[in-house]
């Protein structure tokens, strides 16, 4: 299970997380307020990412589900978008619950 930490936490406790990662294979996503900004992985697991063909990262709506919170105006275009839709007479649209 991946473990957040602030960049504070990272900082004052880096070479206990350093060690954490390499031995117990634990991982941190390290956030700047409240926001992912960095990884802490062991080598090992940095280099099978690095080995993967780029065809296998996740692209479209499943890498859209993990950068969500980069874009905080992204729920007032899927609104508009939808407005926009129902309007059209080309094609009917269900309603956002």
């Amino acid at each position: 299970m991946t473990k957040k930490v602030s960049v504070v936490e990272a900082k004052r406790d880096f070479s206990e997380l350093t060690s954490r990662v390499a031995l117990q294979k634990e991982r941190y996503i390290i956030e700047r307020r409240g926001k992912a900004v960095a990884a802490l992985v062991n080598v090992e697991e940095l280099r099978r990412i690095e080995a993967l063909p780029e065809k296998n990262w996740k692209r479209g709506l499943l890498a859209a589900v993990g950068a969500w919170e980069d874009y905080p105006r992204l729920d007032k275009f899927v609104a508009d978008l939808y407005s926009a839709r129902r309007k059209s007479k080309d094609r009917r649209v269900q309603r956002l619950r």
